[in-house]
């Protein structure tokens, strides 16, 4: 019975939504080179939306926008997407206030508040001296986090992060982890094992 509410519920909010689902995916088709701009505005409208109404608006819309993104996920007030391409499965947890750009999460990933999941480590070159920053491009590279995973709150990861590791509270991921890994400080560095 408890089940069949929720689905219902899911059903309900996924309506909701759907006039902002087919907002963006008809001027996402009328003004492709504006289509990422316009996820990022939605995205940034619906982290506004706060307690149990937020949080079932957000799944709603990110079950039809993003790459997959489960009902059985949680995504809190303020945590905004900077890219459509993001997988979410069952069980992940994304804090208040975090930035996630291209992420492909295992199950049951728990991510504290403030965490910034950026897509990669060359989203900017700065090569060139000539050129300003802004125009010398960059390269967006998708994190995979692992099944089972804890980020704390404030860390910055840019890269893979193995299934049953633990990301410490601020610290900068800038290397690869190791699955069942314990990572710390700034840049990252193993501080335990699990």
């Amino acid at each position: 019975m408890r089940r069949g509410i929720k689905q219902l519920l899911g059903l309900v909010f996924l309506i909701v939504v759907a006039p902002w689902v087919l907002m963006y995916l008809g001027l996402g088709a009328l003004m492709p080179s504006r289509r990422l701009a316009l996820f990022q505005g939605m995205s940034q409208w619906w982290a506004l939306w706060p307690g149990y109404i937020g949080q079932s608006v957000r799944r709603a819309f990110y079950r039809v926008t993003l790459t997959s993104s489960s009902p059985e996920s949680c995504i809190e007030f303020g945590t905004i997407f900077a890219t459509p391409n993001v997988t979410i499965p069952p069980g992940v947890y994304l804090g208040a206030f975090c930035n996630v750009g291209d992420v492909i999460f295992g199950r049951d990933v728990l991510v504290g508040s403030g965490v910034t999941l950026l897509s990669g480590r060359n989203q900017h070159y700065f090569d060139r001296l000539d050129v300003p920053i802004r125009l010398q491009g960059g390269r967006n590279d998708v994190i995979h986090i692992g099944a089972d995973v804890w980020i704390g709150n404030g860390a910055i990861v840019m890269a893979d992060v193995g299934d049953q590791a633990v990301v410490a509270a601020g610290a900068v991921v800038v290397e690869p982890v190791p699955a069942r890994t314990i990572v710390g400080g700034n840049p990252a560095r193993t501080i335990g094992a699990r």
